[in-house]
């Protein structure tokens, strides 16, 4: 059923999708801020208990709820499993800022682009040369199509082959969102957060993200050019900070021929305030340190889109395949 339940659940978002400021997003912010305020004691041995309360209660919860509705009925657990899927799934939670940005840039008006682009990445992005504008969009494109899709799907099919329904996709969503939680309080709030916090946050997501992220990779290595994508994973995963989005980087970069990365900035997420340069240097043709392939241009942000799109064809196809031989056998 795991194929039907993210097959509806991306049918209802592209038809009605969440708001931009949406509730899901407030609530989430209100739980992980409620967490660390009244967990958090600033010593190394609480960041432990803050994170478990954060995202192991309501991963815990959901599944608690999933049996329940799934021992009731199994048309009530196949609906919470599109329920939660609706809710923590989906490129309509991110993809209105790459459309805005793309068409400004279509229409000329790069001062908006760069303003969109700021208002989405919380970055300073006032003076960046129209091709580092477009490098950025793409790199965060991609990663919040990971964060928000394939990382998602990835744990949803794993724990609900095991009879746990929507857990994983939870459990995935509450630890990407924790991690950007508190590097944004960290870098940005007048209440820092706990380095100790934030660094456990960011470890353990990035141990939840290792594999999602390399089955991310291969698949934009098959749908797309499949070996310089793989030249590209093994050259130049390297340039970003993060191991798990330099991976899904360098593989995006080859299988669409585009520069990513670059001495600007490699690794523009979550360091942000670490890793990137606006100004006029930031646009020298950023070729030390970055990927091979053409610098990007406008018409790369569609071939992106359909990269994406392809990558999803190719996992759902899997996933229906599986379920097909399940039901056979």
């Amino acid at each position: 059923m795991s194929f039907f339940a993210v097959l509806f659940a991306l049918l209802i978002e592209q038809l009605k999708p969440l708001p931009r400021d949406n509730w899901v997003h407030h609530a989430l912010r209100s739980w992980v801020g409620w967490t660390s305020r009244n967990f958090d004691a600033g010593k190394s041995h609480h960041v432990v208990v803050v994170w478990c309360v954060a995202v192991l209660t309501p991963t815990l919860a959901v599944a608690l709820a999933y049996l329940a509705a799934s021992h009731y009925s199994v048309v009530l657990g196949i609906g919470f499993d599109v329920l939660l899927l609706y809710l923590t799934l989906g490129f309509r939670q991110f993809s209105h800022y790459f459309t805005d940005i793309r068409d400004a840039l279509d229409r000329g008006d790069e001062n908006e682009a760069r303003a969109k682009l700021a208002e989405w990445r919380h970055l300073d992005a006032s003076e960046l040369p129209r091709t580092e504008v477009l490098r950025h969009v793409i790199e965060h494109a991609l990663l919040a199509a990971h964060r928000h899709v394939f990382g998602v799907f990835f744990w949803f099919v794993v724990l609900s082959a095991v009879g746990l329904g929507p857990t994983g996709a939870v459990l995935y969503r509450m630890a990407e969102f924790a991690s950007r939680y508190w590097a944004y309080r960290h870098r940005a709030l007048d209440a820092p957060a706990n380095d100790d916090l934030l660094a456990l946050s960011r470890k353990l997501f990035g141990l939840v993200d290792h594999v999602p992220a390399r089955l991310t990779a291969f698949g934009f290595a098959v749908v797309g050019n499949f070996e310089e994508a793989i030249a590209g994973w093994r050259r130049d995963a390297g340039l970003w900070q993060h191991a798990n989005e330099g991976v899904i980087l360098a593989a995006a970069a080859g299988a669409v021929g585009i520069q990513l990365g670059g001495s600007a900035a490699p690794g523009v997420t979550p360091d942000r305030s670490k890793t990137f340069a606006a100004g006029a240097d930031a646009g020298v043709a950023a070729a030390e340190g970055s990927t091979g392939g053409v610098p990007p241009q406008l018409g790369h942000l569609q071939s992106v889109v359909g990269l994406v799109w392809r990558s999803v064809v190719l996992w759902m196809l899997l996933v229906a395949l599986l379920t097909l031989a399940n039901v056979i056998g």
